[in-house]
């Protein structure tokens, strides 16, 4: 091993199953402008990870290619700046938002998308802070804009999206109905402050959706694709808001993490189309999104890490639940978030100094 070598990172050189994600060292390079190096402690790991692993994520290939080290964020000491860096100093205790790259022990990022440490969170908290609050704000201030006192009904509102969709959605002051998976995640849900929680592993998620909200919803918020976005739109009032950011019920694949391309295929095909004359007529909306396509847009980041780490000084956004596995146990990791069976966000730790 060379002595520039410092740090190691995961490393996916092409589509697959757990098998695909390898450890493997990084060689040092110098710092660009603008740039700071930041010594990783913790790694947010989201469903959007297994997505690359698998080939699936469109825009890992369009912006990286293979091979890929996945991962949107990170959390550490800042160990390099580059000389125009000046409000940042070694041993200040960061988090990061990154165009992949995450799952590593040191990572290179611009300036732009560092953020101090907020005051009493771990490392790992921190890292898992935001991706899914700059999802759930964008998808509940940029597209939605509920108003005070509106119906939401959240997709999967025990996880790490679906949870800070509810925190986010009660600040905005709305009604939240969340939906969950399995009867241990009822408590969770009404935890993160679910006005009532439907477990559609006991209930018809679509009767109980009716006798709590009658006259329609005005935003739903569905990451699950086929499987229920059709009744999502179906369960709109007047001027309601769908808003999709994933498909993760056409993901469910076998043990090995490979894809079912037969289901897959069969799935998309199924997939609601939605046509502008039947939105026009039943005046409702459906919108959509890719974090990642954002991140040429310093401004809309700014904007939401500006509300989100206001929300968190004030204690409106409490520390997220985590579970932690070390960098080598990723394989882990993509086992457990695939399985549906885990609340809150998973984390990935380097054994750096949290």
């Amino acid at each position: 091993m060379t002595a520039n070598v410092t740090a190691q990172r995961i490393v996916i050189h092409k589509p697959g199953g757990f098998d695909r994600l390898t450890l493997e060292p990084v060689v040092k390079a110098p710092l660009q402008a603008g740039e700071v190096r930041i010594a990783v402690a913790a790694s947010g790991v989201n469903y959007a990870d297994a997505m690359v692993r698998k080939g699936l994520y469109k825009n890992a290939e369009k912006y990286v290619g293979w091979p890929i080290t996945p991962g949107f964020e990170a959390a550490g000491t800042v160990a390099e700046v580059a000389p125009d860096v000046t409000d940042l100093a070694v041993g200040d205790r960061v988090f990061a938002v990154t165009l992949f790259g995450g799952y590593t022990s040191e990572l290179v990022v611009k300036r732009g998308f560092v953020f101090a440490l907020p005051e009493g969170w771990t490392m790992a908290q921190a890292a898992a802070f935001p991706s899914v609050y700059l999802t759930a704000w964008f998808a509940l201030f940029e597209l939605a804009h509920p108003r005070k006192g509106a119906n939401v009904l959240v997709h999967s509102a025990a996880g790490g999206v679906g949870g800070a969709l509810v925190t986010l959605a009660k600040i905005a002051g709305c009604k939240v109905v969340g939906v969950v998976g399995s009867s241990h995640k009822v408590a969770v849900a009404q935890a993160l402050g679910c006005d009532h929680v439907i477990d559609k592993s006991t209930q018809d998620l679509w009767k109980e959706a009716e006798r709590l909200v009658p006259q329609g919803y005005d935003v739903v918020l569905d990451a699950n694709g086929l499987s229920t976005l059709g009744q999502s739109y179906d369960h709109l009032r007047a001027v309601g808001k769908l808003v999709i950011y994933g498909f993760h019920s056409m993901m469910t694949n076998n043990t090995s993490g490979k894809t079912d391309w037969i289901r897959l295929a069969l799935d998309f095909i199924r997939t609601p189309r939605f046509s502008p004359f039947t939105l026009t007529e039943k005046n409702r909306s459906v919108m959509a999104f890719n974090l990642s396509d954002l991140f040429d847009r310093l401004d809309i980041f700014e904007h939401g890490m500006r509300d989100l780490l206001g929300w968190v000084a004030d204690g409106r956004i409490a520390p997220p639940e985590t579970q932690t596995f070390a960098l080598a146990d990723v394989a882990d990791a993509h086992r457990a978030i695939e399985s549906g069976k885990t609340t809150g966000k998973l984390v990935l730790t380097t054994g750096a100094q949290a």
